[in-house]
C-alpha cells in the first residue's frame, strides 16, 4: 500500500516542525507501508515555489503573486500523481488552510476511493491568530473546514476530542524518534540550576513566566543556587520579543537569561548536557487549550531531564519527574523549581524508558490499524 504524506512547508534542520513529519514518515515506513513525502516549498535562492514529491518536483508554480495564489487554488498536479501512483491514502498534515478549491480536491480524492485523514496538530486553534491579516485567512478557514471535514475519513489530534468539525477523530499522541535524540549525558554542576526551554517561541509558550520569576527570586536576600535559563529558538513575533527582552534588560537579568537562538545537532547535545530541567509550555491557558500533548514535553522525556509544564498532558501527569505549575499568568517560582529538583536524583536512562510507548511507529500504527477499519466515507451524523 502507497501512503502520500502530504503538508504545506517544506523542510529544515533546525525547525521541529519538519523533524516531527520525518519522524512521522519514518513510523509509517516502518509499519511497511511504502511512503512519498509531498510538500510545498519555496527555493531559498530564486523564490521559485514548488509541490515536491520526495526529492522530485512535480510543477514549479513560478514565483511572485500569481504562485502565491495557484497554491492554494492548483492541485492538479497532485491529483494526477496520486493517481499515477496508485496511492491509496492521502495523510494530510493541516496549516488551517480549508478553502473551496482545497474542499474540491479532498472530494475528489474521495470519488478516486481515496482514503484520507487530516491531522490537525493544535486544537482549537482560532486563538492563535491575533493580527489582522491573520484573521482574515481564519475567517476563509472558518467557512470551509467543515465542508472540507465531510469529505475525510478521520481527523487525526493530539487533543481529547472525540469529533472536530462534525467528523469522527483518532486519538493519538505526539510521538518520539528515538534514534534522533540523544539521552543526556549528565554533567550538573553544585550550586548552579540550568533550565531549558526549546521552542519556536510563542506567546502561549509562557517564557516570561520563568525570566518574570528569575526577577523576583533575584530580587530576594537569599539566592542558595544560581539559576539560570536557556531559551533555544526565534521568537515568533515582536510580542514575544518585546515580552521577554523588556523583562531581562529591566531587571539586569543578562548573565542569567541566555537567548540563543536556533540550535541543533551537536550544538543542541551540548546545551541539552548543561541542562537540569526542562521547560515546556506554560502559557497554553492564553489560547484556550486545556488539554495538549505537546512535542517538547516528549523530548525532553526522551532527554531524561525532569520538565515543567501548565496544561493537561494525559501522558506525563502521573510521572514522578514532571512538575506543574498553575495555568496562568503568575511569575514561576524558582525556589519551588529548586526544592523540586533536588528532592531525588533523578536517572536519564529511567526518564527516557518511561516513554518507550510514545515511539512514532506505535503512534502512527493506531492511525493505520483505525483507519483500515472504518468504512469508506460514512458519514458521522447525518446532515453535518
Amino acid at each position: 500500500m502507497k501512503v502520500l504524506f502530504l503538508s504545506f512547508n517544506g523542510f529544515f534542520d533546525y525547525n521541529g516542525i519538519s523533524k516531527k513529519k520525518l519522524a512521522q514518515i519514518k513510523g509509517i515506513e516502518e509499519l511497511g507501508y511504502k511512503v512519498v513525502n509531498g510538500y510545498y516549498t519555496v527555493h531559498p535562492e530564486n523564490g521559485h515555489r514548488f509541490w515536491m514529491a520526495d526529492d522530485h518536483a512535480l510543477i514549479d508554480l513560478g514565483r511572485g503573486a500569481w504562485a502565491k495564489i495557484r497554491k492554494r487554488i492548483d492541485y492538479k498536479p497532485l491529483l494526477t500523481f496520486i493517481k499515477n501512483q496508485q496511492v491509496s491514502v492521502v495523510y494530510i498534515r493541516s496549516d488551517h488552510n480549508a478553502t473551496p478549491f482545497f474542499v474540491r480536491f479532498v472530494k475528489k480524492l474521495k470519488q478516486m476511493g481515496i482514503k484520507v485523514v487530516m491531522e490537525i496538530p493544535t486544537y482549537p486553534y482560532d486563538q492563535e491568530y491575533s493580527t489582522r491579516k491573520s484573521k482574515s485567512i481564519l475567517l476563509i478557514d472558518r467557512l470551509c473546514r467543515k465542508s472540507l471535514a465531510k469529505q475525510l475519513q478521520a481527523i487525526v489530534t493530539f487533543s481529547n476530542e472525540t469529533e472536530i468539525f462534525g467528523q469522527r477523530t483518532i486519538r493519538i499522541s505526539n510521538g518520539i524518534d528515538f534514534s534522533s535524540i540523544r539521552i543526556k549525558q549528565y554533567q550538573h554542576k553544585p550550586g548552579e540550576l540550568h533550565l531549558i526551554g526549546v521552542a519556536e517561541i510563542h506567546y502561549w509558550h509562557g517564557f516570561d513566566r520563568v525570566v518574570a520569576g528569575l526577577r523576583d527570586y533575584y530580587r530576594g536576600d537569599d539566592q542558595p543556587f544560581q539559576v539560570f535559563f536557556h531559551i533555544v529558538g526565534e521568537f515568533a513575533g515582536t510580542r514575544e520579543r518585546d515580552a521577554i527582552l523588556s523583562l531581562i534588560t529591566e531587571n539586569q537579568l543578562e548573565k542569567y537569561v541566555t537567548l540563543h537562538g536556533r540550535l541543533f545537532g551537536a550544538a543542541l547535545d551540548k546545551l541539552f548536557d548543561l541542562a537540569d530541567m526542562g521547560i515546556g509550555s506554560l502559557g497554553r491557558h492564553r489560547s484556550g487549550i486545556t488539554f495538549i500533548k505537546t512535542l517538547k514535553n516528549r523530548e525532553y522525556a526522551a532527554r531524561g531531564i525532569p520538565f515543567i509544564y501548565s496544561e493537561t498532558d494525559v501522558d506525563f501527569e502521573a510521572m514522578p519527574y514532571i512538575m506543574k505549575v498553575p495555568a496562568d499568568d503568575s511569575p514561576v517560582n524558582i525556589e519551588s523549581i529548586i526544592d523540586f529538583f533536588h528532592k531525588e536524583s533523578w536517572d536519564a536512562s529511567e526518564i527516557r524508558k518511561s516513554v518507550a510507548h510514545l515511539s512514532w511507529r506505535n503512534q502512527m500504527q493506531k492511525v493505520m490499524e483505525q483507519l483500515a477499519l472504518l468504512p469508506d466515507y460514512e458519514p458521522l451524523m447525518d446532515g453535518k
